[in-house]
């Protein structure tokens, strides 16, 4: 049972008699069409079956009124124009119209559905189409547009899906040239667009393919891009086409994936046509099947509310009536607002699943995602815009909560593992020597470093691109790089792999993946073994770090003397003695052999942050020594680079390589000083042979290079630091996509290490690489102590400072009472001149005086008052004269 609204369509029974006998609908179809030969069996059908269905409209009957619309093809013939065969088609829908229909089915194309729309609008006659798929046709511009088949808005999201899941990032399309074709293709732009895809190319070709090598030439320059992943999008009859002329010309083999409209895998029935041949019905068949009975439940419902079937003249279609298409004869369906939300508002479930709209478009749209073998296919997912991509049909995951995090799809079969296709030229460049990176062995034989990580990243793309390797080069001196490039960009190869640098220049003329080595230039020089000499012992610290170290040695000498010198005895004496005190217990405590004793607080927690210091200068100083005397130690003349340029030494560069014009442009060094080196033999020789003999002082070269160069060929070192930053990378030409994700595939070789299990496959050599600038590693720099100095000097400072002020207040307080009962000022100079005195002596003595003179003053007034009792006890006035002298 079918409701509406709540009612039950057959609840308005007692409204049976004031039904109409008959309600006159239209169809417009194009009969030659393989959708419409479909659909027109599909719409009679249903028509039958309404009819027949006492349940739906009662005694009301559906009539059917068909008209063909495929006249493109007669007006060709006729030679009529593009505006004429609009008329036509107008005259057409209003003749169908003016038969006082209540709403049509169709028409078929989006094209033809774009300009019907606004006749529509005009005679407010609904039209329900099953076919037109353009996402424009949603907008309000056309509210009696009715769709009763899924949107291409939806199809087009779940390619999208698709593409985003087998990590493609670009896709090229093929498109017919039309309202149905351009704004499709556009909702694909969008929806790649959110998933950070896009369209690489767009080929658009006629609809009605009028030129005899049309799509040919289309196909044929969609076989010359890069991208791989085609989606075709043309009606089932072009479409069919486009597949056979890519068969023909092998695009369907190796390297290509074709995304065609998605094919549905409903059962196939069977009907005949009028002449009497057999076709399978499709699913477009299905969608004009349930039209017809959506809008059998609408008209029920539109007459159940007592809806009337009222028609009258519209007096805006004089100018039709002035091109003879007899316009008096058309009428507005008074009524077509009321049955077109009779039609929005239906619920029941046909053929093709649920139909019930939600936001103009049927709900649940979904597709099954199919892989086309051969003459063949098999299912491998579904798609719905309620659970995306998935292996369980949408109806069991509708009763579920929606999730996007498990979209999956079964294994696929990938066009071309039968048959092979167009495969990729890349150019390998064979060089001389260094044949760890890329060894040419025969026509089809490549071996090396680069071959295996480019292979290692091919098998990392979610797509199969069948490629052949060529070698660029005679294999007697070393190609050149750069040309190698060159013919990528117009066309002679489709990439290039090896020992290519990365450079500016370089980058100006095609892509560059991701590096997947760092090679900058260095420079190597002969070297003579460093013979160990009686200083070798200074050679951990360098000169600054000397200088620093014993001032801070001197510095805690003295420090500590100033903090016990007022109160140990250790810290005394005459000056010369305490100069030798200062300079023994600073250097003893290099060896913890200090034999003074600290008394003071200030001084102890001075002391213990330089003997910490002192233990790990000690430490470092130890293990750099036993590196630098334990390692061989190798010279040059050559420094580096800066001495290089400076010089005017002869200089090598590889042939071939960048090196050469990067000295020149860089570091404008005359292009006479530089010697092109064919070989590693070449090479060997020259460095040995030196300048007198001819060769060169130095060679500057890639690091890469070099390390296997060193490996074998101790003699020579790098001498300087690496003066440039570059790397090593595939080339692929401009705005090339499959470069993009060839990076992400050296990416995902780095993280799992594989990338560096092939470095040390090839590259591992032995150790006797860059030993010349070992030592000067190996030496300690101020920089790795600063703050350990810096914390102790802070300490020394805040010591002192201390103390200072804990003196001057001592100072003060023997100060005031020396000059107790004394109204003289001392100046300024005698009050430092005290202060000085007063540092100088021992703090016990200081304590002492005072209290000495206060027994001579308590003494002296004894004596005073002896003095007055003289001439009573002269004994006693002697005694105290004397006690006085003493």
């Amino acid at each position: 049972m079918i409701f509406y609204n709540g009612l039950s369509s057959n609840a308005a029974s007692s409204s049976v008699e004031a039904r109409p006998k008959v309600v006159n609908i239209g169809a417009l179809l194009s009969f030659d069409s393989s959708i419409g030969k479909v659909a027109k069996v599909a719409v009679e059908a249903a028509v039958d079956d309404v009819n027949r269905d006492q349940s739906v409209l009662g005694a009301t009957k559906l009539q059917l009124n068909m008209r063909d619309t495929n006249y493109s093809g007669y007006m060709s013939m006729l030679g009529v124009n593009c505006i004429t065969s609009y008329k036509f088609l107008v005259f057409f829908a209003l003749s169908l119209m003016g038969s006082e229909v209540v709403a049509i089915i169709g028409p078929q194309f989006s094209v033809t559905a774009h300009f019907l729309s606004l006749i529509a609008n005009e005679l407010q006659v609904p039209l329900l189409s099953f076919a037109a798929t353009d996402p424009t046709l949603s907008s309000p511009q056309y509210p009696f547009f009715v769709r009763t088949t899924h949107s291409d808005a939806f199809q087009m999201a779940a390619i999208a899906d698709i593409v985003d899941y087998y990590g493609w990032r670009a896709v090229i399309a093929i498109y017919v040239d039309d309202d149905h074709g351009r704004n499709g293709i556009a909702a694909l732009g969008d929806k790649l667009a959110q998933k950070r895809c896009k369209i690489s190319y767009k080929a658009p070709f006629s609809p009605n393919m009028d030129q005899p090598n049309e799509i040919s030439d289309v196909l044929y320059e969609v076989a010359l891009m890069e991208s791989r992943i085609i989606v075709l999008h043309a009606y089932p009859d072009t479409g069919l086409e486009v597949l056979k002329e890519a068969r023909h010309l092998r695009m369907m083999g190796a390297g290509f994936t074709t995304k065609t409209k998605f094919a549905f895998g409903w059962s196939n029935l069977t009907s005949r046509n009028a002449t009497g041949g057999a076709f399978g019905l499709n699913t477009y068949g299905l969608y004009a099947y349930d039209t017809v009975w959506l809008l059998a439940y609408a008209i029920d419902a539109f007459l159940n509310q007592k809806g009337n079937l009222s028609f009258s003249y519209h007096p805006g279609l004089s100018e039709l009536q002035r091109e003879n298409l007899h316009a008096d004869a058309f009428k507005i369906f008074r009524e077509g607002n009321w049955l077109l939300h009779s039609i929005s508002q239906v619920n029941f479930t046909g053929l093709t699943g649920s139909i019930y709209f939600s936001d103009g478009n049927l709900v649940h749209p979904a597709y099954e995602v199919i892989n086309v073998i051969e003459t063949g296919f098999k299912r491998v997912g579904y798609w719905s815009n309620y659970s995306g991509l998935s292996v369980e049909p949408p109806e069991k995951l509708y009763t579920k909560p929606p999730s996007n995090s498990s979209q999956q799809l079964s294994s696929v079969i990938w066009p071309g593992q039968t048959v092979q296709g167009k495969r990729l030229r890349i150019g390998v460049p064979n060089r001389v020597f260094y044949h760890e990176f890329v060894s040419v062995q025969g026509t089809n034989v490549f071996s090396g470093y680069c071959i295996d990580v480019f292979t290692a990243a091919m098998k990392l793309l979610p797509y199969v691109v069948p490629y052949d390797f060529e070698a660029f080069g005679d294999g007697h001196s070393n190609p050149n790089t750069t040309e190698l490039l060159r013919l990528i960009s117009v066309g002679r190869y489709d990439a290039a792999i090896g020992d290519i640098s990365i450079t500016t220049d370089r980058a100006r003329m095609v892509d560059f993946t991701q590096p997947f080595i760092e090679s900058g230039l260095v420079v190597v020089a002969p070297v003579r073994k460093l013979n160990s000499s009686a200083w070798a012992f200074l050679r951990p610290f360098t000169p600054m770090m000397w200088l620093v170290t014993a001032i801070f040695f001197l510095v805690t000498g003295l420090v500590v003397w100033i903090l016990e010198h007022r109160i140990n005895g250790d810290f005394r004496g005459p000056p010369r003695r305490q100069i030798v005190t200062i300079l023994w217990f600073s250097f003893s405590t290099l060896f913890f052999a200090h034999k003074e004793k600290t008394m003071s607080t200030l001084g102890r927690l001075v002391l213990i942050i330089w003997l910490f210091v002192v233990l790990v200068l000690n430490s470092s100083y130890i293990a750099s020594l036993t590196s630098i005397l334990t390692v061989e130690q190798l010279t040059s003349s050559i420094k580096g680079i800066e001495s290089l340029v400076t010089s005017n030494e002869p200089i090598g560069y590889q042939r071939g390589s960048f090196a050469g014009n990067y000295l020149i442009n860089e570091y404008k060094i005359d292009k006479s000083r530089l010697f092109p080196l064919n070989s590693a033999e070449d090479c060997i020789k020259a460095l040995q042979d030196g300048p007198q003999k001819g060769g060169v002082a130095a060679v500057v070269d890639e690091k890469a290079y070099i390390e296997l160069l060193l490996s074998s060929n101790c003699e020579f070192s790098i001498v300087g630091q690496e003066f440039s930053k570059n790397g090593w990378g595939f080339a692929f030409p401009r705005n090339s996509q499959l470069a993009l994700e060839m990076s992400t595939a050296i990416l995902k070789l780095s993280e799992g290490g594989e990338l560096q299990r092939m470095h040390d496959k090839w590259l591992l050599g032995s150790a006797c690489r860059s030993e010349g600038t070992k030592e000067d590693a190996n030496r300690l720099h101020l920089t790795s102590f600063w703050v350990l100095f810096l914390i102790c000097g802070l300490a020394f400072v805040l010591a002192l400072l201390l103390y200072i002020i804990k003196t001057v207040r001592k100072f003060a307080k023997h100060r005031s009472e020396e000059l107790e009962g004394s109204s003289s000022r001392s100046s300024p100079s005698v009050l430092f001149q005290a202060f000085l005195s007063f540092l100088d002596k021992m703090e016990e003595d200081v304590k002492s005086r005072p209290k000495r003179r206060r027994t001579d003053r308590r003494t002296s007034n004894r004596i005073i008052d002896g003095t007055g009792c003289a001439s009573r006890n002269s004994g006693s006035s002697k005694s105290a004269i004397a006690a006085l002298e003493v």
